[in-house]
């Protein structure tokens, strides 16, 4: 497939394992010859089509602040497959725990897969839950949908929630819709809640704050959105590249240089 087709299959995806979509993008721009403008508008428009995708705007915005770009590509869909999060999570986790999640969590799923010791309660908001409830099952991991209105009771039958970020600022992070339920349900029932922020999704501020008002302005009502912002001050602890923190802000500190040229929309 011709680089750009690449580009443009990356565009028109929806969902998928941010992982992946990191990937497919850095080699088709390696494989690019494109001048420095023609980047940016590139990396914009990768933005703007993935606009919650933090693994997306870090791979970008560490393209734009790289000397040489193109080589700089592959070394950053490397790390991106070496995050070393769900090994982290695969060791951290309490033996024999009932863990709550929301949805199809890339990170989250892959540990408790390796794990295997785990009773998984999987809050079905986004019509992927009951798919992950399949794919533990496969693998012998006790695993069971719950329906959304199920989440306070899924949260207080839990040892512990994980909450998995697609992208993460300062002050908060975008996860799943249901998300912010099952953190305050977390927080007010005292049941631990951990904030699974994998490799790229902690962006710098102003990124962050575009990326939220970009969603802001799709007009959409919160409850039609498949992301909403979790505020930090409800978990308990980070879990990211270098392990568990304390869930503070710089537990979220910024992974990349900051790109001022992704804060403008490209021209269409």
């Amino acid at each position: 497939m011709h680089p750009i087709e690449r580009l443009r299959y990356v565009a028109r995806a929806s969902g998928g394992d941010q992982r992946m979509l990191v990937r497919e993008t850095a080699s088709a721009i390696a494989d690019l010859d494109l001048d420095p403008a023609g980047l940016v508008v590139a990396c914009r428009r990768i933005v703007e089509r993935h606009s919650t995708s933090g693994a997306l705007w870090w791979l970008c915005s560490s393209l734009l602040a790289a000397s040489d770009p193109f080589r700089e590509a592959w070394g950053l869909a490397d790390l991106i497959d070496d995050d070393a999060t769900p090994a982290h999570l695969v060791q951290l986790l309490p033996d024999d725990a009932t863990v709550c999640v929301i949805g199809w969590p890339d990170l989250a799923g892959e540990a408790l897969m390796r794990r295997g010791d785990a009773t998984v309660l999987v809050i079905d908001t986004n019509d992927e839950g009951s798919s992950l409830v399949r794919r533990l099952q496969r693998v012998d991991v006790e695993a069971e949908a719950i329906p959304a209105a199920g989440v306070a009771a899924a949260v207080a039958a839990s040892d512990l929630v994980l909450i998995e970020a697609f992208a993460a600022g300062p002050d908060g992070a975008l996860c799943s819709l249901g998300s912010h339920a099952a953190a305050a349900v977390s927080y007010c029932s005292e049941v631990p809640i951990w904030l699974v922020a994998g490799r790229g999704r902690r962006l710098p501020e102003p990124m962050w704050k575009v990326m939220v008002e970009r969603l802001a302005a799709e007009g959409h009502d919160g409850w039609n959105r498949a992301v909403e912002v979790v505020p930090l001050a409800l978990a308990t602890a980070v879990l990211g590249p270098d392990g568990l923190v304390d869930a503070d802000p710089s537990a979220l500190a910024a992974e990349c240089a900051m790109a001022h040229e992704l804060l403008r929309m490209s021209a269409m």
